[in-house]
């Protein structure tokens, strides 16, 4: 793949070229991080030879496995990432669910919480639409995720999320449950994998832009709704400054949506298939953050921790990992104390 990069026609097809770019640096990540692992094998092969002839201690060695064990364990969880689409960047809807001003404040903490993982992960983060709540927060918005593997760590977010917490906007302080409801899918970025919309099953609304994005998108009907008509499938997109630009990326949005109900109704053939196996119900309620008790749990891997705070502000990894993995092979409860 990488001789393709040597001819000089290469770059005559930009968008053909950054695709080969993008697998091209997927292929070297993981080739990196096999040589790094082999490194860490061979040092520590070497040091328990040094062990055994007095040069070194059984701390340090211990040190050194405890290390080696670590980016072991890293590789296996990565090696639950091997789905076509799990390479690709993502998109990401939040909606405000039963609560009302509450939903709505739930959902823009929701939001925050995925821009800040996304930010410390290294992901690009691009705002598509933004629904500003009537009092506080947001109804809706999307963003994208852009960067290797995106929508592979985000993929299980789909669901339910249940907040638990003291009301600040109850003037009696009491304590409420609002929902917000999560909704991932990758997103399509090169001609490898081909979806045809005929042009007529697509309906068109423009609108004025509300939310983020400055006084020009406020100014003009540059906001675009898209509906496929056979699927229900709507989308919408406030992100560039014209309405022929977010049509273009309304679109690729409609293609990755479709794509993703393509793959879930694969899966779900294939559920039917493999009995035996936990099934993730779409849409149900999958995680709970009840901030006055201190504690935030996956109802699905069973991993609980006592730090809301540090989840909300975007330490998702241990969560992310643990319904990888139990996905792969379900298991049991896994508590984090931090």
């Amino acid at each position: 793949m990488t001789s393709q990069t040597l001819d000089p026609a290469f770059w005559n097809d930009p968008k053909r070229a950054e695709g080969i770019q993008r697998k091209i640096g997927v292929h070297k990540k993981w080739i990196e991080e096999y040589e790094t692992l082999a490194r860490e094998v061979d040092d520590l092969e070497g040091l328990y030879e040094f062990q055994k002839e007095g040069m070194t201690t059984d701390e340090e060695v211990d040190q050194h496995y405890l290390h080696t064990a670590e980016i072991l364990a890293d590789a296996e969880f990565r090696s639950t990432l091997n789905q076509t689409e799990d390479e690709m960047s993502a998109v990401l809807n939040i909606n405000a669910g039963a609560g009302g001003t509450e939903a709505c404040d739930w959902s823009a903490m929701l939001l925050r919480m995925y821009k800040m993982w996304a930010e410390k992960a290294g992901f690009k983060v691009n705002e598509l639409f933004e629904q500003e709540g009537d009092a506080a927060g947001i109804k809706s918005a999307s963003i994208e995720v852009v960067g290797p593997y995106a929508y592979g760590w985000l993929k299980g977010e789909n669901g339910v999320h249940r907040l638990v917490r003291v009301s600040p906007f109850n003037a009696q302080g009491k304590r409420q449950t609002s929902f917000s409801s999560v909704f991932v899918y990758p997103l399509v970025e090169d001609d490898s994998i081909e979806i045809y919309i005929n042009p007529a099953d697509v309906e068109m609304d423009v609108f004025r832009a509300s939310g983020a994005g400055g006084q020009h998108v406020n100014r003009t009907n540059s906001a675009v709704r898209l509906r496929h008509l056979p699927s229900g499938v709507v989308v919408e997109c406030q992100a560039e400054r014209s309405q022929h630009q977010n049509r273009d990326r309304a679109m690729q949005m409609m293609k990755s949506r479709l794509y993703e109900i393509e793959l879930r109704r694969r899966q779900e053939e294939k559920d039917k298939v493999e009995a035996g196996k936990n099934k993730i119900e779409w849409g149900s309620q999958i995680r709970s953050y009840v901030l006055d008790d201190r504690w935030v749990k996956d109802l699905r891997s069973g991993h609980k921790t006592h730090n809301p705070d540090a989840v909300l502000d975007g330490n998702l990894d241990p969560f992310l990992k643990a319904f990888l993995m139990w996905k792969s092979n379900p298991t049991g409860v896994v508590e984090d104390d931090d």
